[in-house]
């Protein structure tokens, strides 16, 4: 019975950690778009046992995209130097996702559809099928749309041409 009441207490401060991380980031982020002179709003949440920072805008961000970059390279420097930021006040290393302007959620969502598209390939030819490389985050969230259709993937290759291969069940 203490057992449940420990998981308990572990569990709150997982999500106070997680929300001193959001809070961190959040204050690194309004800096950066201060010295930047550009607008946007920080969202702050936490899903999956990471901490999530979003910068979104009401004018629909046409200057938030510049810190997307082509195909997110922007953003994915900027989510690693929040990391560091983090790391720098916690000690601890950090997980955060950064998403701006939406393009991570957009992301997610078609790559979602190209692993469910995969599976479906897989299960009606019985076939593996290899993807094209992508990022870490990019090959997790297909792995999870894989295992959601009831089918197991593999990441094979060596960074940066590592990509999915969807296996027959």
């Amino acid at each position: 019975m203490t057992e449940g009441i420990t998981s308990a207490a572990e569990g709150g401060d997982t999500l106070t950690r997680l929300e001193q991380e959001g809070e961190i980031a959040a204050d690194y982020l309004e800096g950066l778009l201060d010295i930047a002179d550009l607008d946007g709003d920080i969202d702050m949440d936490v899903e999956a046992d990471r901490a999530s920072v979003s910068i979104i805008s009401d004018s629909g961000g046409r200057d938030l995209h510049k810190l997307v970059g082509r195909d997110g390279e922007v953003l994915e420097a900027l989510q690693e130097l929040t990391r560091l930021a983090v790391h720098r006040e916690t000690g601890d290393r950090s997980r955060l996702m950064l998403d701006i302007a939406g393009f991570r959620a957009k992301k997610r969502a078609e790559l979602a559809q190209l692993g469910a598209q995969a599976a479906s390939e897989v299960k009606s030819t019985g076939e593996p099928v290899k993807l094209d490389p992508m990022t870490p985050f990019e090959r997790k969230v297909v792995h999870d749309a894989v295992a959601a259709a009831g089918l197991r993937s593999e990441s094979e290759g060596e960074e940066p041409q590592r990509f999915v291969v969807v296996l027959p069940a």
